[in-house]
């Protein structure tokens, strides 16, 4: 009497639900992944080295640019409307346009205020300097996934 109650599609769209997610999480964390490398490659370091021994500044710059890949993930999945092969393709052409802007736009940023992110990442104290470079990380990430709505 009870699965009778649920309706006849119900466990279609619990399974599809989870093939979302499950998709979803495949994807939006390859691209995490890839972002990070993108800033691994782009920023004076290497930047997984510098985590790596605590440098805090390079924590901070790393963790940052994650973050603002996963604005860009969620708008994109957001933006999707249930429709999940589209978002799914969303999702990829946005982040992987996103972490092109993202890595650019963050060295022009340090370029026009004459910052020496290479220097700050290896500090072995925290440096405020980084609060700049951090702050343009997630406001890039924010551009990209309000672009996309």
């Amino acid at each position: 009497m009870t699965l009778t109650a649920l309706g006849n599609d119900y466990w279609s769209v619990v399974g599809h639900g989870a093939s979302a997610i499950a998709l979803y999480a495949i994807v939006g964390g390859a691209l995490m992944i890839l972002g990070f490398f993108v800033i691994d490659w782009t920023t004076p370091g290497p930047l997984r080295e510098l985590v790596r021994s605590g440098r805090p500044n390079a924590a901070e710059v790393a963790a940052s640019g994650v973050v603002s890949m996963a604005f860009i993930v969620v708008l994109a999945i957001y933006s999707s409307s249930g429709d999940l092969a589209a978002g799914l393709i969303k999702t990829l052409v946005f982040d992987l346009v996103g972490i092109a802007a993202q890595a650019l736009s963050v060295r022009l940023i340090g370029a026009v205020k004459g910052l020496d992110i290479g220097e700050m990442l290896h500090e072995e104290k925290f440096s405020p300097v980084v609060l700049d470079v951090a702050a343009s990380y997630l406001a890039f990430g924010l551009i990209v996934a309000a672009a996309i709505l």
